[in-house]
């Protein structure tokens, strides 16, 4: 009965010091391919928002450059 005992109570704590670890912690404790497959996401989720804010200033620069062409018409009409 105490060796029972004596093996059962470390698992218990063992288990109770695993469920009131932190969610950061236990997330450094995983393997190398969940933190490579996390990496992976992390990088691709990166390239989509670098491409989104690649397209806004292109269609800005390209606003800019049609609104200084209309400007620079009106310009030789008025003059």
């Amino acid at each position: 009965m105490k060796r029972i005992a004596a093996f059962l109570l470390p698992m218990a704590f063992g288990l109770t010091l695993s469920l009131s670890l932190p969610a950061n912690a236990q997330r450094e404790n995983r393997s190398i391919g969940e933190n490579q497959k996390e990496a992976k996401r992390a990088s691709k989720q990166q390239q989509k928002y670098s491409k989104k804010a690649a397209r806004k200033q292109r269609k800005a620069a390209k606003k800019t450059q049609k609104a200084q062409r209309r400007a620079a018409k009106q310009q030789r009409h008025r003059g």
